[in-house]
């Protein structure tokens, strides 16, 4: 990924996927709805607690693409805040010292000071061009924010 320079974009942002939102909402959807269709005609040797566990099944399903779907990375004044499927981690801009998108690679990772480097799952690289801008636009939101001063 080439060094492109980009202002940092107004705060509060919010970069996510749109591909895997709309398939993980979609599926999600579909499976809800065939599950639902399922328990309403299934015949007659399926009880009721069948139908129920059908639909739960489909419901446990569709949570899961949720949890998939709401990827996402926000910035704001006082920070970053990554979203992965089950867990949010939130640093102060000081603690962020990087992001990068190597080629190849499904999704973004952003290094901290403390040691850490986090997946960003909500900058992923599937989408190519639109994902090159945003992590342009964090870097640029870094470099003016979260850099300590490294004359010292």
């Amino acid at each position: 990924m080439d060094r492109e320079s980009v202002s940092p974009p107004p705060l509060p942002v919010v970069w996510r996927p749109r591909k895997g939102r709309i398939v993980a909402y979609g599926f999600a959807g579909a499976i809800m709805l065939g599950a639902l269709l399922m328990a309403i005609f299934l015949p007659p040797p399926f009880r009721l607690g069948d139908r129920v566990a059908m639909v739960g099944l489909g419901g446990l399903v569709a949570w899961v693409l949720h949890m998939l779907g709401r990827c996402r990375v926000e910035a704001d004044e006082r920070g970053v805040t990554v979203v992965n499927p089950f867990r949010v981690h939130r640093y102060e801009w000081p603690a962020v010292i990087g992001v990068t998108l190597a080629e190849g690679e499904p999704w973004a990772r952003i290094d901290f000071s403390d040691g850490a480097t986090i997946s960003a799952m909500g900058l992923q690289g599937s989408e190519k061009g639109r994902t090159v801008r945003q992590v342009r636009e964090l870097r640029a939101l870094i470099k003016e924010r979260g850099e300590a001063d490294e004359t010292r």
